[in-house]
């Protein structure tokens, strides 16, 4: 069972680049009058991890979250990971996950490219053959979910699963389209209401022809950045929030039924991976009980 960081790559959020386009005029307002000082507050709400794309892989992250934009007037039309700011560009990211699986050949991640800001249909070309070059025969070709195990893949020496979230992906044969992984969000800052949702939506998910994502995320509101404004998400939300949601997935049985696939913000925290891998052994457990 993958473990998922939630906005992957905003370890990389650059407080001297512009705001991104996807973001609101009020944003946008803001920014242009407070500048620097403004972008500082920005990042501590935006910055959902705190270690980059290897460190996350070295922990035991397999999944990523993943957010492409433009930046307005590039002339090198640049695509960017961005989360209201821009962050690392998209090689060097992409570049560091080959690297991490060359040199470990029995590794499989799932990259999820969920949102796209900017992005026109000769960037979305650009991107599939940035994935082609970089990651080549790694990558998995789409087939029916529930053939996809850790032995399929060892033994046609897949390493890559691109899920897509764009109408290109049925154009291309290694894109997964994106509703083959659904991820149901709270938008709540409540935990309680977050844990019902996330048992709710579990209870209601297909056994068989997609993959699952329980976001175990909580979602400030203005009014939640407007009291922690010099906090930020880690130290307003998330850590407070931390003992109940472990509580929540140690609680959890993976399978069909059950858990699939879980996303966090600051991974690193609770030792939430460490848990998360562990309810992959109550899965073997079952398997011997059927038997």
């Amino acid at each position: 069972m993958p473990r998922r960081s939630h906005d992957s790559f905003s370890f990389y959020i650059d407080e001297s680049s512009p705001v991104g386009p996807e973001q609101p005029e009020t944003v946008q307002n803001f920014v242009s009058v407070f500048g620097a000082v403004a972008k500082k507050l920005m990042r501590k709400w935006l910055a959902t991890q705190t270690m980059n794309f290897t460190s996350q892989l070295e922990s035991g992250i397999r999944f990523f979250d993943l957010r492409i934009s433009t930046k307005p007037r590039d002339p090198d039309n640049e695509l960017f990971f961005a989360h209201g700011l821009f962050s690392a560009t998209v090689r060097e990211g992409l570049e560091q996950i080959s690297s991490f699986l060359s040199s470990h050949a029995r590794e499989v991640v799932f990259l999820d490219f969920n949102h796209f800001y900017g992005v026109q249909n000769h960037h979305h070309e650009k991107l599939v053959s940035m994935l082609k070059e970089i990651f080549g025969d790694k990558l998995c070709p789409v087939v029916f979910a529930q053939e996809v195990s850790l032995q399929y893949l060892w033994e046609m020496e897949y390493q890559v699963l691109v899920f897509y979230h764009h109408p290109m992906a049925v154009e291309v044969p290694f894109l997964w389209p994106g509703q083959m992984m659904p991820s149901p969000w709270a938008n709540t800052t409540d935990p309680e209401k977050l844990v019902q949702f996330l048992q709710a939506t579990l209870t209601d998910r297909r056994k068989k022809g997609s993959f699952f994502v329980s976001q175990v995320v909580l979602t400030p509101k203005a009014s939640t950045v407007m009291k922690g404004v010099g906090s930020g998400l880690r130290e307003t939300i998330t850590e407070r929030a931390l003992p109940g949601m472990m509580q929540w997935i140690r609680s959890q049985r993976p399978g069909e039924s059950g858990i699939n696939i879980i996303t966090a913000d600051f991974v690193e925290l609770g030792e939430f991976i460490s848990a998360v891998i562990t309810l992959n052994y109550h899965l073997d457990e079952e398997d011997e009980d059927a038997t």
